[in-house]
């Protein structure tokens, strides 16, 4: 492991579109739809783009390299993900894990150092453009469902592999950052002893939903370690504006009765001070110290504006100190400023 030094990473662009939705995850979308959302997100000032190889098994970096490389390239962030490799076949069996993005991809998990140059490599083809900014090693992490020997082997290969090569590739001026990607804090404790990242993607697990253990253990780690954080789904896949799914996953519908009644019980407070529970949670995630940029997803043009307008939107202190009254949200979390 590298001992560097280094400032910690604060990205130039604090708010980000993500491209989950854009790849087909939970709705069918056209070609057409993700370009008119892509342009809407221009349009209003968004100059951050995060997208992955596994999102439409490539779908979504075709879609993003579409808009993309139409813009110059100093003028916007952008971050993808390695640890998944694709390989086109007719035999191909995307149907059993997108079967919504009419992929003709297989999948190869390849965490290794040359996998991660040929991830770098394969998605600046399909994004038709020459840089990452960030490059994230993605989905080492417990809730991964798709390993065949479970997560920790594939850290461990990321350990020896993927990790050092991306420092090297870093070093290399081929990246400006690198980190990981994932839905728990476990990996990220681990990774920030193991490696020197500068900072990851901590998805679904800093929301008005759940954030207990990010605030108590994960923050107090990365502060010490100067790791910054990019926030992603803080509406928990949607969940928190009203969507019937709860994070990600074959079984996202199946939602736990407490995380309905925690979402009942943070729109009754929304009700009763006049603020829109989405505006506050897309808030509330970008309102600690130690994250540097949001990220969120979005399939419209409509949703993309929309989230764009929650960030200036201003919500009564009234109705933070209420939810910490209520004890809905840590009293360790950093409240946004209004």
């Amino acid at each position: 492991m590298s001992n560097r030094a280094h400032e910690i990473f604060k990205p130039q662009f604090r708010f980000g579109m993500g491209g989950v939705s854009v790849g087909n995850e939970f709705n069918k979308h056209t070609d057409r739809e993700a370009q008119e959302t892509l342009e809407s997100a221009w349009a209003v000032g968004v100059r951050y783009f995060d997208v992955a190889p596994w999102y439409g098994y490539g779908l979504a970096e075709r879609r993003f390299g579409h808009f993309l490389h139409n813009q110059p390239r100093h003028e916007f962030l952008l971050s993808s993900k390695v640890g998944k490799l694709f390989k086109a076949s007719k035999n191909n069996r995307h149907a059993e894990v997108y079967p919504l993005s009419d992929s003709p991809n297989d999948i190869v998990f390849d965490y290794t150092a040359e996998g991660v140059r040929r991830s770098i490599e394969d998605s600046l083809q399909r994004l038709g453009v020459d840089a990452l900014d960030i490059a994230f090693v993605h989905d080492i992490s417990p809730d991964f469902a798709y390993f065949p020997n479970g997560w920790e082997e594939q850290y461990e290969i990321s350990r020896k592999g993927a990790f050092p090569a991306l420092s090297k590739m870093r070093e290399e001026g081929i990246i400006r950052a690198w980190g990981i990607g994932v839905n728990t804090p476990e990996p990220i404790l681990k990774v920030i002893n193991d490696a020197d990242p500068d900072v990851c993607l901590c998805a679904r697990q800093y929301s008005l939903i759940d954030h207990a253990k990010t605030v108590n253990e994960l923050f107090p780690a990365v502060r010490e370690k100067n790791v910054s954080l990019v926030m992603g789904s803080s509406l928990n896949a949607g969940f928190l504006s009203g969507s019937p799914r709860y994070n990600y996953g074959k079984e996202n519908f199946k939602i736990p009765a407490d995380v309905i009644k925690k979402r009942d019980a943070l729109r009754a407070v929304a009700g009763r001070h006049g603020v829109d529970l989405r505006t506050a949670a897309l808030q509330f995630s970008a309102a600690a110290s130690e994250a540097v940029a949001l990220v969120v997803g979005a399939h419209s043009a409509q949703q993309i504006s929309e989230d764009w307008n929650s960030m200036q939107a201003k919500i009564p202190e009234d109705f933070w100190v209420e939810l910490l009254q209520e004890k809905i949200i840590d009293p360790n979390a950093q409240l946004p400023k209004q």
